[in-house]
């Protein structure tokens, strides 16, 4: 995969290279129009009596010349790139022109300034001494050619003074190019650098929007869904909005829409999703430096901001607790114990003792709350474990069963695949004991022996090892699922109502995951993290 990207990244242009490519080919075009410019005058007798010292036959058939090779190099060096070829190509451009140069006539003829043009171009495709070499080619054409004339020609004194203009202005052409072309390699090496930051932050804030909790949405003026990040498709219960109207998909969300445009001072109702059940609290901004007028939608999930809240006031709960349990748990077991004692009195009769049963089986159960409160505030550090859930469930399953009444059974079902996880082992216990004691009292709300089943697999999709703790019983009503590991919520008149909750806490302390699955009677399923070991 990394070949493959590095080959096209290798073989895709960078912006250098396409500048390059557009100089290059601004060079063939100059010297294809220089040429044809050269032929048509000559052919033409335009130039007649105009180049004094010039050989025409000469200059005609350099002219000619001079255009059938240009011809010649565009065709086989279009886009030619390697620097050995670029430096061909500039020098012999430029000793045509020095022919030319002679055979016109020297300085009169103008054909210097076309050698500094030549010399500038060819200086922008090539860099340091390279360049300054075809510099000093063309300022030793025309000063030696401008000599050579002299013998034949004898030339005014103002001719030397222009030679040494015209050889002076090709070094300095070059110069200035080059000077000019690094300036604007660095200009667009560091734009290209801050275009590439921009496409990473651009892709960064795209990762950020699509993982945030909170469901986005980016409207336009005709409430046209722009975007959607996936903790809002979740929330609406659709794959894909984009190009949708609010007011198809979510009337609700747009009526709230519409009072907030009427008075944005005013919070905006909860908004409850008939299809799972979730109250979303919607907030709304305007973005106004958006040119069309854009609303960026906000959707908490209330169930969310709840369950943090409940997070806070169990852990002030448990500090409170814990401050007060020396206090509460002394009186507490003397209660029980008198009641003990008093139960054991002979002279106390049937219905008194009833009332004992009844004070003691009150008192242990407050003893119970207090310790599950009292776990919030001292729960143990996790420490996970790399632990092969197969023979430690075989012989958690073993060592349950030695401890099991006649009338309560577990079963265990182990499927192929690994199941290799990263657990703390005695957490892990804490979790199984809570579900199978839930499992068993409710299958024996409808059979007479509890049964539960205990299914050990890996998921398909996600190669995750994952348990099922099933039973038989009546299972959970619908209005109450949603409210299973809420803290102090219980459908049994002897529970506490933390039992579920600290379940869940302790298997997302270890990177796993408790949740309800709704079938015939109930069915608790625990996703563990892979066991891979950390690198």
């Amino acid at each position: 995969m990394s070949k493959a990207r590095a080959l096209v990244v290798a073989e895709t242009p960078s912006p250098g290279d396409k500048q390059a490519q557009r100089l290059l080919r601004l060079y063939h075009f100059y010297r294809l129009s220089v040429g044809i410019t050269l032929v048509l005058l000559m052919t033409s007798n335009l130039d007649n009596g105009l180049l004094a010292f010039a050989n025409d036959d000469l200059l005609r058939s350099g002219s000619w010349l001079y255009l059938v090779l240009n011809i010649l190099l565009v065709v086989f060096l279009e886009n030619t790139r390697r620097p050995a070829q670029l430096f061909s190509l500039a020098l012999v451009d430029v000793l045509l022109l020095c022919g030319l140069f002679y055979a016109a006539g020297g300085v009169a003829s103008g054909i210097g300034n076309l050698l500094i043009v030549s010399v500038a171009i060819g200086n922008t495709l090539l860099r340091g001494r390279t360049g300054l070499s075809i510099a000093a080619v063309g300022a030793l054409g025309i000063v030696g050619l401008s000599f050579l004339l002299s013998y034949s020609h004898p030339a005014s004194p103002n001719d030397y003074l222009q030679v040494g203009t015209l050889g002076a202005l090709c070094f300095a052409a070059a110069l200035l190019v080059q000077g000019l072309t690094r300036r604007l390699e660095v200009s667009e090496h560091l734009a290209e650098q801050r275009a590439s930051e921009v496409v990473g932050l651009e892709a960064l804030n795209a990762l950020i929007l699509q993982r945030m909790r909170t469901g986005i949405l980016v409207l336009d003026e005709q409430r046209r869904v722009l975007l959607a990040n996936h903790s809002a498709l979740t929330f609406l219960g659709h794959k894909a909005l984009d190009g949708q109207l609010i007011d198809d998909f979510s009337p609700m969300l747009a009526e709230r829409l519409q009072l907030w445009l009427n008075n944005p001072t005013l919070r905006p109702q909860n908004l409850k999703i008939a299809g799972n059940g979730l109250e979303l609290q919607p907030g709304f901004i305007a973005l106004n430096q958006s040119p069309n007028h854009q609303i960026l939608v906000f959707l908490e999930d209330l169930a969310q901001v709840a369950q943090q809240a409940q997070q806070l006031k169990l852990a002030a709960l448990g500090r409170l607790t814990a401050g007060i349990a020396h206090e509460i748990r002394n009186p507490l077991g003397a209660i029980s114990h008198a009641a003990q004692l008093l139960r054991e009195s002979e002279e106390l009769k049937g219905a008194d003792r009833r009332l004992t049963q009844i004070i003691q089986d009150h008192s242990q159960r407050m003893n119970r709350v207090i310790e599950n409160v009292l776990q919030l505030s001292r729960r143990q550090q996790t420490v996970p474990q790399r632990l092969d859930l197969k023979p430690w469930l075989e012989r958690f399953v073993a060592e349950t069963r030695e401890g099991t009444t006649e009338g309560q059974h577990i079963h265990l079902r182990i499927g192929s695949g690994d199941f290799n996880t990263l657990m703390d082992p005695i957490q892990l216990t804490q979790v199984l004991d809570n579900l199978l004691r839930n499992a068993w009292r409710h299958s024996a709300l409808n059979h007479d022996a509890a049964q539960v089943w205990l299914e050990l697999f890996v998921d398909a999709d996600t190669q995750l090892p994952m348990l099922e703790v099933v039973d038989n019983g009546p299972g959970v009503a619908p209005d109450q699922q949603v409210h299973l590991f809420e803290p102090f919520f219980t459908t049994s008149s002897q529970g506490t109502g933390l039992g579920l909750y600290l379940s869940r806490e302790l298997c997302e302390s270890n990177q796993a995951r408790l949740d309800f699955k709704p079938r015939q009677g109930g069915c608790f399923r625990i996703t563990f993290a892979h066991g891979r070991k950390q690198s």
